[in-house]
């Protein structure tokens, strides 16, 4: 019976509360996930450090190309390769609709 007796102050709280939360409902939502920011900085230094090997990659296949020593699989490779690279996050969220999630 002794926690059925709660002081006045403790139903002050609790109602001031509860009118906050109806009030202002942007302030009882969660923050971003620390997954998603890591997973974003993750993207970010993986495109940025992918934007000159790319480019090296096309100036050698050029290269390779003019000298006539390529075969054309590795330049098929290296092309889809580059679009599934620097397209991973439309090709992630047209995945994701495509189930729904």
């Amino acid at each position: 019976m002794q926690l059925l007796r709660t002081g006045g102050s403790t139903h002050l709280a609790l109602a001031a509360l509860l009118v906050a939360m109806i009030c202002a409902p942007d302030l009882a939502q969660a923050q971003a996930s620390p997954f998603m920011t890591g997973a974003s900085s993750l993207q970010t230094n993986i495109l940025a450090w992918l934007t000159p090997v790319a480019i090296i990659l096309v100036m050698v296949l050029g290269g390779m190309a003019m000298a006539n020593r390529m075969s054309w699989g590795w330049c098929i490779g290296a092309i889809l390769g580059i679009a599934i690279g620097f397209g991973a996050p439309q090709i992630v969220t047209w995945v994701r609709g495509m189930f729904g999630v």
